[in-house]
């Protein structure tokens, strides 16, 4: 009783307080880097005392919570069990999957409306970012998106602004983080907020990382490109961010400032396929990806690759993968 006491006292002494959200298959990355920062900078030690920040996880009930990875964390308290006003920031943390976070909106929403309603502000990891927008709570505010989801997310909510090429955005009471690592570099700037910047960064060396990174920061294993070539990069940013659009190969080249030649000369030098090939590649390639970890139908996801005709995006997977787009559901169940 009196330990309970005391971590309790701790807790409401402590400068910023934290909920931690995991939702159903979240993926553990996100959630231990963002917690080991949090308790990197909460004691002047290595105690793992929560004296400058404070953080409980929370869930639904008192049942474990299990990872994408299939390992269970447990939970600390259930919205009955505790007084929101205690706390400065819920962080969610998503599901495996899009759907699966869109899904988990009607099991939450009344316990995040009420937190946004109160003034918390809410952090989004990875896609949960589905779960807030179903529920209305990104309106009006800036979403950072894993690139992966980018085109997803548009279709989904298209009224919303989003960036696939920050780690992290800020936007008052709402925060997001693409996942991955960022969620580091996202604790970072929350606690540098509250703490200052020397205990924010406390403990970066004992996590093997060399700096925290801003939010604008360009990840090098996006840069699929050999030798560097900056204009083959910029074309290749540009097939990804345009992906569901219609925008032509002509057109592309337009904006490179190369004719459609030299544009196709580069791109066989660095993948010995043309500009429009490589293209078709990017989409097909993500298309795979989404029958396996989405329940859309073919015609929303040809959509979102930019295929206007869905017999002809069956002939080109067909081509590709040698078995058509159900067959590929089917044998993955």
């Amino acid at each position: 009783m009196d330990s309970n006491i005391n971590e309790s006292t701790m807790m409401n002494a402590a400068e910023v307080r934290f909920l931690l959200l995991p939702l159903p298959e979240f993926n553990m990355l996100p959630f231990g880097g963002f917690l080991d920062k949090l308790r990197f900078s909460a004691d002047e030690a290595d105690h793992s005392q929560q004296r400058h920040c404070s953080w409980q996880v929370i869930g639904l009930d008192k049942n474990n919570v299990t990872s994408s990875s299939g390992i269970p964390i447990a939970i600390d308290h259930t919205p009955a069990d505790i007084n929101l006003c205690d706390y400065d920031y819920v962080v969610i943390f998503g599901c495996r999957t899009a759907r699966q976070s869109q899904q988990q909106a009607q099991h939450y929403g009344g316990f995040l409306k009420q937190a946004a309603a109160l003034g918390l502000t809410l952090i989004s990891i990875d896609n949960a970012c589905f779960t807030l927008a179903e529920l209305g709570l990104l309106n009006n505010h800036k979403v950072a998106v894993h690139w992966r989801h980018a085109c997803e997310f548009s279709t989904a909510y298209p009224r919303l602004e989003i960036t696939d090429k920050q780690l992290y955005s800020i936007d008052n009471t709402r925060m997001s983080c693409s996942g991955g690592s960022a969620t580091i570099d996202l604790a970072v700037a929350v606690l540098s907020r509250h703490l200052g910047q020397t205990w924010a960064i406390k403990g970066l060396a004992d996590m093997l990382v060399d700096e925290s990174r801003d939010q604008l920061h360009q990840l090098k294993s996006r840069q699929q490109v050999i030798h560097h070539d900056r204009l083959v990069g910029r074309s290749i940013a540009l097939m990804q961010e345009r992906m569901a659009s219609d925008t032509s190969t002509e057109q592309l080249v337009t904006q490179i400032g190369l004719s459609r030649r030299q544009l196709d000369r580069r791109f066989k030098q660095h993948f010995n396929m043309s500009a429009h090939q490589y293209w078709n590649e990017i989409r097909l390639q993500h298309l795979h990806w989404r029958l396996l970890n989405s329940d859309h139908c073919l015609a929303s996801l040809a959509d979102e690759v930019g295929f206007q005709d869905s017999s002809y995006l069956c002939k080109v997977f067909r081509q590709k993968f040698n078995l058509s787009p159900g067959q590929l559901r089917r044998r993955a169940d």
